[in-house]
């Protein structure tokens, strides 16, 4: 298509209808005036883009409520979306590739591509860090698509409210509320009660998860005021009890047509790629190729994206050539259901049963033994030919909080097949996050803090070369049911069920408990009307409920997982680290702790290891000696360059920060 006749189609169609940038929070150049190689300056472009969807397109239609939304005129309904450009200066010397930064309520994440900090207005010339990513000519881009991002910096969105022909939708909403610490003495909620009268509502409370639920008397707890946004226990100036488990359902009002966020960010990717000069896009006529990069609760939602089949665009072409998705298991984001709420995410503690879990979790089209449903998230795709190349990145957290094995088998627990347009890669043994050694927080061992962005950096310029140059990625690199694999054990009735130490191989570690707990994945009963994304059944029950069979990798004899991608950190190790993590005492003890992981550090002599039983080798009978450990990670690090985990920058960082370590001095 021509742009000529793209800026025609832009004047008449849905989508994008214009973009206005704000110069009070834009800047050219930015980065104090940095210059990076041969591209040059950078400059940032802030903002905000109107939409339009017509609610009878069937690229649309699939959104729940859009046909319950006001519309305009011209039939149409509307939406705004802040917008965020970081662009080369002169576009002739960029790559000609954007990068989607598809922001984590509201937060962006690019920049630890560059190993600087997280932030959503970068400025100065330390926010480039590295410049790894600018470099490179990359053009990177963000728009708002989750409704409960909030702040003036934040990615934010603004959709509508659907309603019953002007009248009020009422509706069950659920709230799991804790908080890890003794001062909180209110809880927002994330859409307004729809009556104050209390009787209508519960509240309950537990200390642990598997402990039965208390409710709290109507007396206990009230309404901070008149319009139902939130509550406070009784009498006032009563706290929550520090990571106590309260539990709330009651009757909301008002939902938002939440996913239009998805439709926002489609129509935002076709208006950068095709829209002219004319329509003032920034971009015009320099975009050949569009990659996303998200972590975690985005990368849930681009499951979503795919399901739904948003990535094609109305154009009938790809929204995203390429997905680089980290942490985002085979869930989805709850997005496109009444009364969303996009920012819960499920782990072994936490939100079990919000509609976040739900089949289809794998790529290809399967039948669901349990729900005798059949669908894949790449349907819609196959049929639209619109399936961009993906990675799929999870570390060992996803493993053992969110049923991440369900990504790659069938509903019964079986291998799957890679699909041609995707490849899977565990990072082993890293948490959700990346902690702090020398830190416990709320868990009874230090967190874990093995990085990914190494193995980012150069998977991205490996989803580039595969789409643009077709250049094969690595082989996919995850536990497997029939290799490296051990099967969880259900409970039923219970949230979490638990990964036998003997079959995982877990060692018995002094002053270490192990509990192998686990998610478990139900499959639940939402209500009669779930697949038009009503739910009426919230929060759905788990007796007589089936699972979901899930596995992780088996571990060595160190307790480190011996399948996936092992970084030198664990391929030259001085520790066990885990994705799973257990809370201490005071903070929920023996439940699990979400997102952290443990490092767990080997002894350093022989002497000390056998003095306190620990099984497993000390430093100085692994090494010898530094220069002998500093030539482990070596090692380690030039062979995942050669296998493309690695680039050469990156190798050199690890031996450098091996040699500057204290290992065996």
């Amino acid at each position: 298509m021509t742009q000529n006749q793209a800026g025609t189609l832009a004047a008449a169609r849905q989508g994008i209808q214009r973009i206005e940038i704000d110069p009070e929070r834009s800047e050219s150049p930015t980065f104090e005036g940095r210059s990076f190689g041969s591209v040059g300056q950078y400059e940032k472009l802030r903002g905000t883009a109107y939409g339009e969807l017509d609610p009878s397109d069937p690229r649309n239609s699939v959104i729940t409520d859009i046909e319950l939304a006001p519309v305009n005129e011209r039939g149409l309904v509307e939406y705004s979306t802040d917008i965020f450009i970081l662009k080369p200066i002169n576009l002739d010397l960029g790559n000609r590739r954007v990068i989607l930064d598809f922001n984590n309520r509201g937060g962006m994440r690019v920049g630890l591509l560059n190993g600087a900090r997280a932030i959503n207005n970068p400025t100065t010339a330390a926010d480039s860090g590295t410049g790894f990513v600018f470099d490179k000519g990359y053009t990177v881009v963000g728009n708002g698509w989750d409704i409960s991002a909030s702040g003036h910096d934040s990615m934010t969105i603004k959709v509508p409210v659907a309603t019953n022909n002007g009248e009020t939708i009422t509706g069950p909403s659920y709230e799991y509320i804790v908080f890890d610490n003794e001062t909180t003495l209110t809880s927002d909620l994330a859409y307004a009660a729809a009556t104050l009268d209390k009787s209508v509502a519960r509240l309950t409370v537990k200390e642990r998860l598997d402990d039965a639920p208390v409710e709290i008397p109507t007396s206990e707890w009230e309404y901070t005021s008149d319009e139902g946004k939130a509550i406070r226990l009784l009498p006032e100036g009563t706290a929550f009890q520090q990571s106590h488990i309260y539990e709330f359902t009651y009757t909301a009002k008002d939902p938002l047509v939440s996913g239009i966020g998805l439709a926002a960010t489609r129509d935002f990717l076709s208006f950068l790629r095709h829209a002219p000069a004319s329509a003032d896009n920034p971009l015009a006529g320099h975009v050949d190729y569009t990659y996303s990069y998200s972590i975690s609760q985005p990368s849930r939602t681009l499951n979503d994206f795919q399901l739904l089949g948003f990535n094609q665009d109305e154009y009938g072409q790809r929204a995203l050539d390429g997905i680089l998705s980290h942490t985002g298991g085979g869930n989805g984001d709850q997005i496109n259901y009444r009364f969303a709420q996009t920012d819960r995410t499920e782990r072994n503690r936490q939100n079990h049963r919000y509609p976040e879990a739900v089949f289809p979790f794998a790529h290809p089209v399967t039948t669901d033994h349990l729900s005798g449903r059949t669908a894949g998230r790449s349907q819609q795709g196959e049929a639209s030919n619109t399936l961009p190349k993906r990675f799929e990145i999870n570390t060992a957290s996803e493993y053992w909080v969110k049923g991440c094995s369900q990504l790659h088998t069938d509903s019964q627990g079986n291998d799957l097949p890679d699909p041609e347009n995707v490849r899977f890669y565990l990072l082993s043994g890293l948490s959700h996050g990346v902690g702090d050694v020398t830190r416990k927080g709320k868990n009874q061992q230090f967190t874990n803090g093995v990085s990914p962005f190494a193995a980012h950096r150069a998977l991205l310029l490996a989803l580039d070369s595969w789409v643009s140059e077709g250049i094969e990625p690595p082989a996919s690199r995850v536990p497997r049911a029939a290799e490296n694999a051990t099967f969880a054990v259900t409970r039923p009735g219970y949230e979490t069920g638990c990964v036998p130490a003997e079959k995982l191989g877990w060692p018995d570690i002094p002053g270490v408990t192990y509990t192998g707990v686990i998610t478990t994945h139900y499959c639940l009963d939402y209500g009669p009307d779930f697949d038009q994304g009503i739910v009426a059944n919230l929060p759905p029950s788990l007796a007589d409920r089936p699972a979901y069979p899930v596995f992780v990798s088996r571990v060595d004899e160190d307790g480190n997982e011996v399948a996936g991608v092992r970084l030198p950190p664990v391929a030259a190790p001085v520790a066990t680290t885990t994705g799973w993590a257990l809370r201490r005492a005071g903070f929920g003890e023996n439940d699990g702790g979400e997102g952290d992981g443990q490092h767990i550090p080997f002894a350093t002599t022989k002497a000390g290891r056998l003095a306190s039983g620990d099984p497993r080798l000390s430093l100085e009978e692994r090494y010898g000696n530094h220069d002998y450990y500093v030539k482990a990670v070596a090692k380690a690090a030039r062979q995942l360059e050669t296998d493309g985990f690695l680039l050469p920058g990156d190798v050199q960082n690890y031996i450098a920060e091996a040699e500057a370590s204290d290992v065996l001095r």
